[in-house]
């Protein structure tokens, strides 16, 4: 049976960080959220099901992670991104920023460079600073109305001793799926200067029609020695609140480090609940997500036209993956407090303001697409129509 997208789920009063924040973060408790990336969509029926099992046993004591877990989600990554995945390069972690956080902190000298490509998800400068580091900003460059990579100054960072690297692929807030020659130019770079990559790449499974998803560490032997890979089936089912994420390396000695780091923070221990539902997810979630994935694609398409049709002056940059449109908005005259006011007091809708990303995102907003088409609809109007009639 087909997935109703369209169906509207009020998630109102539900201790929900997306929907229940609007009167302490914007101003307004009737704002119309579409900032954080999280779906306005259910799981997979399959997820539901294995949860209201499992918490019917009613005792929710101690859990230890069984090899069904692992098994779901090795023949996961081989079905979807032909990626063999040993069981020994696998561990847990409470989510992917946490990853983030504690790759940071092991895989690089306090007041030492840490690479990122700005615009960039906001918590990358987070993990950067709050673990004492510096951030080296190597920003993307837009040609052809996408981002690419600046590979020369990308060497002068590394080159001048930086020695991580934070790669987002696919590339939040601008969509990129990161193509094999583009990864394998980056992957070479690495390789001259010994620079160690942690690769998030939480959204690899929203690859949108007419693109696939490399994961950075199965381009070569050789780069799967140097690289991390954070993942999660958080993004990819909506599961974000039961805080389920794994970190996958072929490097003994880099798994030993970060394990280390882990146990001393006490976050080895299984979650009740997380493992049924990522079994349930990645063995029985498959046909979901190639609907969702369908309904994403058409919410893209459907929100790139109306804003071409109604509010010309802002420029979306049409994703290749991920559930999330970044739009230039510098179209529009406004400074970050004036985009601000046109979306919490005017139009009374909330996405991302694109600061947050890194200085190179003033002027622009992200957008949540993963949301019934009505309520797009709703949220797109509002803006238009506040921004046609600003002052």
């Amino acid at each position: 049976m087909k997935t109703d997208f369209d169906r509207i789920i009020n998630r109102r009063h539900t201790h929900s960080y997306k929907w229940d924040q609007s009167l302490k973060l914007f101003g307004d408790q009737d704002i119309l959220p579409l900032w954080v990336a999280d779906m306005d969509f259910e799981s997979p029926p399959a997820v539901r099901k294995a949860l209201e099992a499992r918490a019917a046993l009613g005792v929710y004591g101690y859990s230890i992670k069984n090899e069904a877990y692992v098994d779901a989600i090795i023949h996961w990554y081989q079905r979807r991104h032909g990626w063999t995945i040993e069981r020994e390069w696998l561990s847990d972690v409470p989510s992917v920023v946490t990853s983030l956080s504690i790759a940071v902190d092991v895989f690089s000298e306090p007041g030492g460079s840490v690479i990122l490509q700005s615009p960039v998800y906001y918590p990358f400068y987070d993990v950067i600073r709050m673990n004492g580091r510096e951030v080296a900003k190597n920003p993307l460059v837009i040609r052809n109305g996408r981002y690419e990579m600046d590979y020369d100054h990308l060497e002068e960072l590394m080159a001048g001793g930086a020695k991580l690297m934070l790669l987002c692929s696919p590339h939040n807030p601008g969509g990129r799926v990161w193509e094999r020659e583009e990864l394998l130019r980056l992957g070479e770079l690495c390789l001259k200067h010994g620079v160690t990559v942690i690769s998030d790449e939480i959204h690899c499974d929203l690859a949108l029609p007419g693109h696939r998803h490399i994961p950075f560490a199965s381009l070569s032997e050789e780069l799967s020695q140097i690289t991390l890979t954070a993942l999660a089936p958080t993004k990819t089912f909506n599961l974000p609140g039961l805080q389920s994420s794994f970190i996958v390396t072929a490097n003994a000695a880099m798994k030993r480090k970060f394990d280390y780091r882990v146990k001393a923070l006490s976050l080895h221990m299984t979650n009740f609940f997380t493992h049924e539902a990522v079994m349930a997810a990645y063995n029985e979630g498959e046909a979901w997500l190639d609907e969702l994935i369908e309904y994403v694609a058409g919410n893209v398409e459907y929100a790139i036209a109306y804003l071409a049709e109604h509010l010309p002056e802002v420029k979306p940059m049409r994703p290749d993956g991920t559930y999330l449109l970044w739009v230039d908005c510098r179209g529009l005259g406004l400074d970050i407090k004036g985009l601000k006011s046109l979306m919490f007091e005017k139009a009374r809708v909330a996405f991302s303001e694109g600061s947050a990303f890194g200085t190179e995102g003033q002027g622009w907003l992200r957008i949540n697409l993963a949301c019934p088409r009505s309520l797009l609809t709703d949220a797109l109007e509002r803006f238009c129509e506040a921004a046609s009639n600003r002052s």
